[in-house]
């Protein structure tokens, strides 16, 4: 007797679990007509599910899911639709990106890319949203320092050893949404100057043609110095999420550096997130940014009257 009662309790959850997703679904067509991918776990505004026993009876005593009832595996399957042996590696979302997404923001994230289930648990207790598309929109206002949504134009660049890995970037960002500006080498076969396209990146930034700039070499820290050198960009080699973030928001960086000897793809993604969705800090961190630009300012002050000096003598 008892077997039946939580039988009957199982399916009744499973049907309600399915008709909140159904109806949830049908919603977000109607209502921008683009598909989006709901930072909610299955059983976020669901009565609580039954025990792992009453789940396991219930099964048993009917052969299964009740027909026409979606199944928590089927739920994840139309999220992430295709063969996951045909994924690639970019399409997986991991909690790391949403770690690096500010409380309350919104993450881009490709077209059928796959979220795994530790990602939309984290997404849920952050109040992380997940949208899908290039062209995909908030649904709702930021969060306090947050980066904006728009379409970023961002200028990259790589030396030969960084040219595999800045291919990969420059693919992921388009999916992210952005305007990615490939600024060379065209391929990683001839031997080539990270000075050189280094400049490049940093020149977009300093001259507004460019929102941000992606630069990747050997190690990153030779592009970093070199794009340093050009009046108003602030470059940081970041290495994982954590500098990332602290690059963005307590150094106000516009350039980021990587080194694609000691950065995987899956790693580099993982940064380039984070600093992308990251937005500059206020405060105290907005009051060392100036003293900084000040320093420089400074010296271009003195090194403008020196040669004027020169000129006149």
């Amino acid at each position: 007797m008892g077997g039946t009662t939580q039988g009957s309790g199982s399916e009744g959850w499973l049907r309600e679990v399915a008709a909140r997703a159904a109806a949830r679904a049908l919603d977000a067509n109607e209502a921008s007509g683009r598909s989006r991918l709901l930072a909610r776990p299955p059983f976020a505004d669901s009565p609580a599910p039954p025990s792992e026993t009453a789940r396991s009876h219930s099964s048993s005593a009917s052969g299964g899911v009740a027909p026409g009832v979606a199944s928590n595996s089927d739920l994840y399957a139309r999220e992430a639709p295709g063969p996951a042996a045909d994924a690639r590696e970019r399409d997986l979302v991991t909690e790391a990106l949403v770690s690096a997404t500010p409380e309350g923001g919104d993450l881009v994230v490709p077209p059928r890319a796959h979220i795994t289930p530790l990602a939309r648990e984290l997404a849920f207790a952050r109040g992380v949203r997940f949208l899908t598309g290039r062209h995909a929109e908030p649904l709702g206002a930021a969060a306090p320092g947050a980066v904006g949504r728009r379409s970023r134009r961002i200028a990259v660049a790589s030396d030969h050893g960084g040219f595999a890995l800045k291919q990969e970037l420059v693919t992921l960002l388009r999916e992210l949404g952005h305007r990615p500006v490939d600024l060379g080498p065209a391929s990683g076969d001839v031997s080539v100057d990270y000075p050189d396209f280094a400049a490049r990146v940093a020149t977009e930034v300093s001259e507004g043609r460019a929102d941000l700039g992606v630069l990747v070499d050997g190690a990153g820290i030779g592009s970093a110095m070199v794009a340093n050198k050009v009046p108003g960009v602030l470059a940081a080699n970041c290495w994982d999420v954590r500098t990332a973030r602290n690059a963005r928001e307590h150094n106000h960086a516009n350039v980021l550096t990587l080194g694609a000897g000691h950065l995987d793809l899956a790693a580099a993604r993982d940064v380039v997130a984070a600093f992308l969705a990251t937005g500059v800090g206020e405060g105290r961190h907005q009051r060392r940014a100036d003293l900084t630009r000040a320093v420089e300012a400074e010296h271009l002050r003195v090194r403008h009257l020196t040669q004027v000096h020169d000129d006149e003598r």
